[in-house]
């Protein structure tokens, strides 16, 4: 990973732990440039990270304020695992396994991916427990011919933490779908619903740092307990 990419997870992890708040300066480049013992350009590049992102605005002569990003309880354009989420919003949450065995793909999933029919895929069903009720379900389905097997308590840890620290795969970017749906039979017998109709569903496909696709998720949310937010940055179209 480059320099400039791990001071920027640095002071994300600063700011998502609320170590920087809301209104915030961050330190000066030339405080961080001290700090981190790397250049000036370095420093702007993970600055620029932040910007990007939406964690900071920069102010002509005051510095790189930090935004309110509170708001980003599941951010659309960021590729970030649950367990990412739980840590840095503090939510008391537990992770329970349902399924974690291999299966034949179904038809539609093989034609959604334009894979062949007898691809093998690693199906990983999840249940998210928040403050004692179950709000999301999470079904994984993996390629076995890029992981073949994932230990369940890994799976109950954190899927991404075991294909990127375990594994030593690079997980790059995804395509995602987000609709409302009416809820299923599963649904109502798995999650704590109350008088709910519809859940928000997200669909992703899942890339490697090589372009190569590993896994498609449906991640299924009661409604009343998350929003789906993203941070907006105007181009300068000159």
């Amino acid at each position: 990973m480059s320099k400039f990419n791990e001071i920027f997870l640095d002071l994300e992890a600063d700011i998502l732990n609320q170590r920087f708040i809301s209104g915030d300066l961050l330190p000066s480049e030339n405080e961080l440039v001290k700090t981190y013992n790397v250049s000036r350009e370095t420093i702007r590049k993970a600055l620029n990270l932040l910007l990007e992102k939406g964690y900071i605005q920069k102010l002509q002569g005051k510095g790189s304020v930090v935004l309110d990003v509170k708001r980003f309880d599941f951010p659309v354009s960021g590729l970030t695992s649950y367990k990412e989420l739980q840590d840095a919003q503090q939510m008391n949450s537990q992770t329970i396994v349902v399924h974690n065995d291999l299966q034949p793909i179904s038809e539609y999933l093989a034609d959604h991916l334009k894979l062949p029919l007898d691809t093998s895929i690693l199906y990983l069903e999840r249940l998210r427990k928040v403050n004692n009720e179950v709000v999301i379900i999470d079904k994984d389905y993996l390629l076995t011919s890029i992981i073949p097997t994932i230990p369940t308590d890994a799976a109950e840890h954190s899927l991404y933490y075991y294909i990127e620290h375990t594994l030593g795969l690079t997980i790059s970017y995804a395509q995602k779908e987000i609709t409302v749906d009416p809820i299923t039979e599963e649904d109502k017998r798995l999650m704590d619903l109350q008088d709910d109709t519809h859940v928000v569903v997200v669909r992703s496909d899942v890339y490697l740092e090589n372009t190569t696709l590993f896994q498609h998720t449906e991640s299924r949310h009661r409604l009343d307990r998350f929003r789906f937010v993203d941070f907006a940055r105007r181009r300068n179209s000159l």
